[in-house]
C-alpha cells in the first residue's frame, strides 16, 4: 500500500520548539490536520490537476518526530507516544532519518497480505512471535532539519517526503498516491480485499493546518444494510439520532445527526404510526424514546473499525 507519484518553528500552541538542536524545529504535541467525509470521490480539475489522491489506510494514524540523540515519539492523535509499543519503527526512523524530520502517516499491520487493524492491538512481544511485521507508511511531511515546511503546498510536501524516504526503504514507506482520477478509481474499486480503507484526497495547494477540513476529503466504501427503528434519540418531533436494531442482535445509534428534512421524516412517520413512544434508558446509549411498532429501515455502513450506520430511508411507507 506504499509508493506514489509524482519557517518558524511552532508546536500545535504556535510557540517555539526547542528540540535540542539547530536541526529540530518542531517538537511533540502537534495537533493534525483531519480530512472530512465524502460520500463520492471528487472529481479532478483539467490540467492543472488540483487533487492528489492517496490510499486510505485501516491502521494507528501517528506523527512520528525525530529528535536529537537517536529520540524518536511516534504521537497519536491523543498525544500518546506510541513509540514503546512500536520499537522498530521507532528504531528505522532513529537509524534512517537525521533529527528534524516530521513525518504524518499511519502505523500498519499486515496479515496474508491484507492490512490487519486488530494485529496492531497485540503486544508488541506477541506480534513477533506471530509473524506480524508492522509499517510506517507516510503521506505528509511537516518538517525537515532546520525548517517547518507546514506552510507549504501539499504538492511541495510530497517533493520533500519522497525525497527525505528515498534511501529509507521499509518498513518506512510513501503512501501510493497519484493526482489521476480514474487510477485512484480503480485503486477504491480493487483494493478492498487487501484491508484499503477507501481514499483521500487532498487539494495539492493546501497548507498543513491542525483540525478537520474540507480540503482533504475522505471516501470510505459502505454497505447497504437492513435494521429495525426502535427508538429515537432526541425529542419526538425533532430526533437527533435513531436507535437501531441490527440483524445479529446489536442495537447502535446512527450518526452523523438526522438533517432537519430527515428529522420531519422520521417524526411525521413515527405520528402516523399513532405516535407511540415511551421515555426510557437504554444501558448503553443513555436516554431514548421507545417506538412501540419497530420499522424498517435502510442504513449505509461504512468500512473500517470507525463505521457507524447512517439513516438512509424507511424500507416501507409509515412504522
Amino acid at each position: 500500500m506504499s509508493g506514489g507519484s509524482g519557517g518558524s518553528s511552532s508546536g500545535s500552541n504556535g510557540s517555539s520548539g526547542s528540540g535540542g538542536g539547530r536541526g529540530v524545529v518542531l517538537v511533540p504535541p502537534v495537533d493534525v490536520m483531519r480530512p472530512r467525509a465524502a460520500d463520492e470521490i471528487p472529481p479532478q480539475a483539467p490540467a492543472p490537476r488540483e487533487l492528489q489522491y492517496s490510499l486510505k489506510l485501516d491502521g494507528f494514524r501517528a506523527l512520528a518526530f525525530v529528535l536529537e540523540g537517536g529520540r524518536v515519539v511516534l504521537q497519536s492523535r491523543s498525544r500518546r507516544d506510541l513509540s514503546p509499543e512500536f520499537p522498530d519503527i521507532a528504531a528505522a526512523l532513529a537509524g534512517r532519518l537525521p533529527p528534524g524530520i516530521v513525518l504524518d502517516g499511519e502505523l500498519c499491520a499486515y496479515r496474508e497480505g491484507r492490512i490487519s487493524f486488530p494485529d496492531l492491538l497485540r503486544s508488541h512481544a506477541d506480534r513477533v512471535r506471530g509473524g506480524v511485521p508492522v509499517s510506517y507508511i507516510a503521506f505528509d511531511l511537516l518538517a525537515v532539519p532546520g525548517r517547518d515546511v507546514r506552510a507549504l503546498p501539499l504538492r511541495d510536501r510530497w517533493e520533500l517526503l519522497g525525497a527525505a524516504l528515498s534511501e529509507a526503504g521499509p518498513p518506512l514507506q510513501r503512501v501510493l498516491a497519484t493526482e489521476d482520477e480514474e487510477t485512484a478509481r480503480g485503486w477504491f474499486r480493487d483494493l478492498r480485499h487487501a484491508g484499503v480503507e477507501g481514499i483521500v484526497a487532498k487539494r495539492l495547494d493546501s497548507a498543513y493546518r491542525p483540525g478537520s477540513t474540507w480540503s482533504w476529503r475522505k471516501v470510505r466504501h459502505a454497505e447497504t444494510v437492513d435494521a429495525e427503528l426502535i427508538g429515537l434519540v432526541g425529542p419526538a418531533d425533532r430526533p437527533r439520532a435513531l436507535l437501531v436494531r441490527l440483524a445479529d442482535g446489536r442495537t447502535l445509534t446512527t450518526t452523523p445527526r438526522l438533517t432537519p428534512t430527515q428529522a420531519r421524516k422520521v417524526a411525521a412517520a413515527v405520528a402516523a404510526s399513532g405516535g407511540d413512544v415511551t421515555a426510557g434508558t437504554d444501558p448503553e446509549h443513555g436516554p431514548v424514546l421507545r417506538i412501540a411498532r419497530p420499522a424498517a429501515v435502510e442504513l449505509r455502513q461504512v468500512a473500517g473499525r470507525h463505521g457507524a450506520p447512517a439513516f438512509v430511508r424507511f424500507r416501507r411507507e409509515g412504522v
